[in-house]
Parts: structure tokens; sequence; C-alpha cells
């Protein structure tokens, strides 16, 4: 493949919309599918006490109780979120992005992109975030900070417990609270993150638009399809696919596409290169 050439298709862009799936996280390490030796390690014991296969069984789990299921999500965010402040692949994106307009959508809910650097406003989480909570009944739509909850709850815990008093009340109802999932209880805030992904769609509509899609499956109707619906209605759109072992481009736009089938971290890594190439070459000439 040549980068070069997807190379120049960004620099010439006037916005960068940036989807961002599952493929993305787990290049970060992060596979919430997984009963692999990542998740022997953080979580070997609620393996074999609870039956608990992979993370996203524990974030669904029917738990014996709040201090149980509280033990598996804090010890969850606190692993691979609290201390997070970037990687080589946010670097990278970084360093692509440059100075232009962006937005990320993203399936992923780990905050890892806000963590990192990039404008929270520009970043709509679909299916939510592990930085906030909201009340599990909806008695409200008011979201909470969950972040600073963590790492007491993580140090307290104890057997795959956390003590009765560090497990999240609603302020309101006194009932359960939940990490914020707008498929469950969508709030306010969801509604605002949604009306400026349109904005920005808008205020590019016709313009140089480069779609970059981190590791989204060909299955994806949250994000995949309707980044291909936009590729196809926008003339001047370039789609550029990055996934490993899964690439799929449609007839439809595969004139305007580009597929780059591999590891992520070696293609950002890649496409970062030649851009900083290009950048350093146009400068001293």
């Amino acid at each position: 493949m040549n980068y070069v050439e997807i190379v120049e298709k960004i620099r010439q862009a006037d916005a960068i919309l940036i989807g961002a799936s599952n493929g993305f996280s787990i290049s970060e390490g992060l596979h919430i599918f997984a009963d692999n030796d990542a998740f022997e390690e953080v979580f070997g014991d609620f393996k074999r006490t609870y039956g608990i296969r992979n993370i996203l069984m524990g974030c669904f789990a029917k738990w014996p109780s709040q201090e149980s299921r509280w033990a598996f999500l804090s010890r969850l965010i606190n692993h691979y979120s609290i201390d997070y402040t970037g990687s080589q692949n946010t670097e990278a994106l970084k360093a692509i992005i440059g100075e232009k307009s962006y937005f990320f959508i993203t399936s992923n809910a780990e905050n890892h992109f806000e963590l990192a650097g990039f404008a929270p406003d520009r970043i709509w989480e679909i299916e939510g975030s592990w930085k906030e909570i909201q009340c599990e009944r909806g008695c409200h739509d008011t979201l909470y900070p969950l972040f600073p909850l963590i790492p007491e709850m993580a140090s307290a815990e104890q057997n795959m417990k956390v003590p009765s008093e560090l497990v999240p009340r609603c302020p309101k109802c006194g009932g359960p609270m939940a990490v914020h999932s707008p498929q469950q209880h969508p709030v306010a805030g969801d509604m605002e993150m949604q009306q400026r992904f349109q904005r920005f769609i808008q205020e590019y509509h016709g313009k140089r638009l480069v779609i970059l899609e981190l590791g989204i499956g060909w299955r994806n109707q949250l994000i995949k399809a309707p980044l291909m619906r936009l590729a196809a209605q926008e003339p001047n759109a370039v789609y550029i696919t990055l996934n490993k072992g899964e690439i799929y481009i449609p007839d439809q736009i595969a004139a305007k596409s580009y597929g780059l089938d591999g590891d992520m971290t070696e293609m950002l890594g890649q496409l970062r290169q030649a851009i900083q190439e290009i950048t350093t070459n146009n400068a001293g000439n």
C-alpha cells in the first residue's frame, strides 16, 4: 500500500472524522471479548469464582451483590483507565491530525481518547463511558464523575468485594448507580454530543473530509455503516479503514477508499512517519 498517497489525502483534508471500535482497543491491550493471559492476570479470581470469561461478561454479569459488582468494575477501570495518559497509537493520531479540525465517534468506553489529550467536546462515545455514572433506575438524568471514586474502591477491595460504604448510590432515590450507558438511560449530554457530531458533518459538507476508521468490524451498524453512508454521500470525502484481517469496503465507495490490513500500531506509526517525512521535506524546499 502506498502510504504517501494516503498521507497526501490526509494533508489535503479540511477535517478528519475518526471512527474507532474494538480493534483500536485491542491494539491498546484492552480486549473485552478475550479469555487471554491479560484477563487471567487481572481477573483470574473472578473467573474461577464466578465463571466470568471475559471483560464483557463481567460488565453485564448478574452479580450477587453491589459490593462484588463494583469490585470488578473498579478493578477494570483502575487497571485500564485511571493511569492512562496516551500511547503510541494516540501520539500517532495527534501527528496524523496535526492542526486540522477533527471529531471522534467511538463505541469504546474506556475514555482513552480524552485521557490522551483530545478535546472532550469532540469525542462522541456512543455506548457510554467509564468516566461517569448515572442512576441505574433512571430516576433523573444527571451524570456523576466516576473516575475520582475508583482508586479508593480498587485499593479497598478484598476478596472480590468493596466495602459497602464505598458502593455508589443514587443521591436522589438511594438506588444503585450504573456506568453511563445511553442504551439504558439516555441523558441530555448524549443528545448534545449527537448534535455536535451533526454540526461537524454539516460544517464540512461538500469539503475535503477524511474518514479515518480504526478497528471497526464489518458488522458494526452503530459506526461503520453510517461512516460508509457518509463517504458515499459526500462527493469529496476519502474513506481510510485500518483493521487486522478484516477490511470491508463496498463497491459504492471503492474508488475513494483505502484499506490497510495489519497491526494497528504499526500502521498508525507508518502513517505518522510518512507525514513527518513529507513535512520535513517540504520545509527544506
